[in-house]
């Protein structure tokens, strides 16, 4: 949307006024005994009270009614939105999707909340240490609806059509290729603008934040400047039939009414805000020698957990880049790893699987469940001439790894119907290279 208006940042102390209302903040407290223009003042804590200061995480927001104002909430269907792990056995195999079905506008209208389906997950929202992801497929806008997740943070990775996202701290217009980070409590509105799909990662009990540099240096990977936030804006708006404030608490979903938009923030400051990122501003690190490097080093944002160097999830990226490995097997090597990967392709063809891996499509790869290029990509890589080459080119292939045993719902696993039981045939042409008789060459 032309017009709007950023901060940049990660993670900064923000804060921002409508310019309809200059002096608006107040000066040189949070909390005076009457806010300018006759505004209240409230505050939404995305950490402990007594959180360091590294991982103090919160925001003053200067309304013209405050959030409390609202009828009771009440249940609501949660249709595909679900954290029940337990609905159907276990499945360890490679698991592929094709690309998930919109549904067309013409037959039914589906917003985004209406549109969330759990694929997979793990954990519990209750204990605040856990996993959900799912996928939202759309064709109209939330009309007097807003959606909050009091449960964990909602990332949000837009594979078709551009999202326009109402917040309390202002909007955001986040196109495939961006991804955005709706962080826990804060209250938002999607408008879409024809069939619209996405991937969302979902953390409970942790923030997303940039991944340590190690001896990578002070630069970068994401860098902290190209991560932007709303500057603010409201709106004094009465809704008379009712405005539907929809809750998502301990993974069902609840519904209140209240008779005004909750986009009435005239001013707010703080360091607790949504945020979003376009990958192509992703630095990236390769190998320029020899070998395949590991891919943590396309890291662009991680939930850690409370051990050392292990994430709750891990947002990682495949973006256009040179190879230029000697000696090397270009791709992917074959795996089994004790983390989870969920795959999603946003645009263009992954490397290692050319066809089958389609975009609006996901793969998951569960713990220790083997995996890696299929055989056409072994033979082709295994023979091909190695020359600098352009890699990705014109794709972004990503990658949520977790550290918990995801389980796949029903949803994913039968009710979608986009469940690829052909996958595993794209390994079965591998044959055996062996030759007992193999000597090193005189060139090796």
């Amino acid at each position: 949307m032309a017009g709007l208006k950023y901060m940049s940042g990660f993670g900064n102390e923000f804060s921002s006024e409508d310019p309809r209302c200059p002096g608006s903040l107040p000066e040189g407290q949070n909390n005076p005994q009457v806010c300018p223009y006759g505004l209240y003042a409230e505050q939404i804590s995305g950490s402990a009270f007594t959180c360091p200061r590294p991982a103090n995480k919160r925001s003053w927001l200067y309304r013209i009614l405050p959030s409390v104002r609202h009828k009771p909430f009440t249940p609501e269907p949660c249709g595909n939105l679900t954290e029940n792990w337990n609905e159907v056995e276990p499945d360890p195999n490679q698991l592929r999707w094709l690309p998930f079905t919109i549904p067309k506008s013409t037959e039914k209208k589906v917003d985004f909340v209406a549109g969330l389906h759990t694929l997979c997950g793990a954990g519990d929202a209750k204990s605040r240490n856990g996993i959900g992801i799912h996928v939202y497929t759309c064709n109209t806008s939330m009309v007097d609806r807003c959606f909050n997740n009091s449960d964990g943070d909602f990332l949000i990775v837009p594979q078709q059509g551009e999202i326009l996202i109402t917040t309390e701290f202002g909007k955001m217009m986040v196109e495939p290729n961006e991804i955005c980070v709706i962080q826990q409590g804060i209250r938002f509105s999607v408008d879409v603008f024809g069939e619209t799909r996405g991937y969302i990662l979902e953390v409970y009990g942790a923030h997303f934040e940039l991944p340590d540099l190690g001896p990578i240096g002070a630069n970068g990977l994401a860098n902290p400047r190209d991560f932007l936030c709303p500057v603010a804006w409201y709106e004094d708006r009465k809704v008379a039939t009712g405005y539907t404030v929809i809750n998502k608490y301990q993974g069902k979903l609840f519904a209140s009414q209240q008779d005004f938009s909750p986009f009435n923030v005239v001013a707010w400051h703080g360091n607790y805000t949504p945020y979003k990122y376009n990958l192509k501003n992703f630095m990236v690190i390769n190998c320029v020698a020899f070998d395949h490097a590991d891919p943590s080093i396309f890291t662009v944002l991680t939930a850690k957990s409370t051990r050392p160097g292990v994430a709750i999830a891990d947002f990682v990226i495949f973006p256009p880049r040179w190879g230029v490995a000697d000696h090397t097997f270009r791709p992917p090597y074959y795996h089994r790893n004790c983390m989870s990967e969920f795959m999603g392709l946003i645009k263009g063809h992954y490397e290692a699987k050319e066809e089958g891996f389609q975009p609006g499509g996901a793969s998951l790869h569960s713990m220790m469940t083997p995996h890696g290029p299929d055989a056409d990509c072994f033979e082709k890589c295994s023979t091909t001439e190695l020359k600098p080459e352009r890699v990705a080119e014109g794709t972004m292939a990503f990658m949520f790894e977790s550290s918990f045993s995801m389980a796949v719902t029903k949803w994913g696993l039968q009710t979608c119907q986009r469940l690829d039981k052909s996958y595993y045939q794209c390994w079965e042409p591998l044959r055996s290279h062996f030759d007992p008789n193999w000597k090193p060459s005189k060139q090796q």
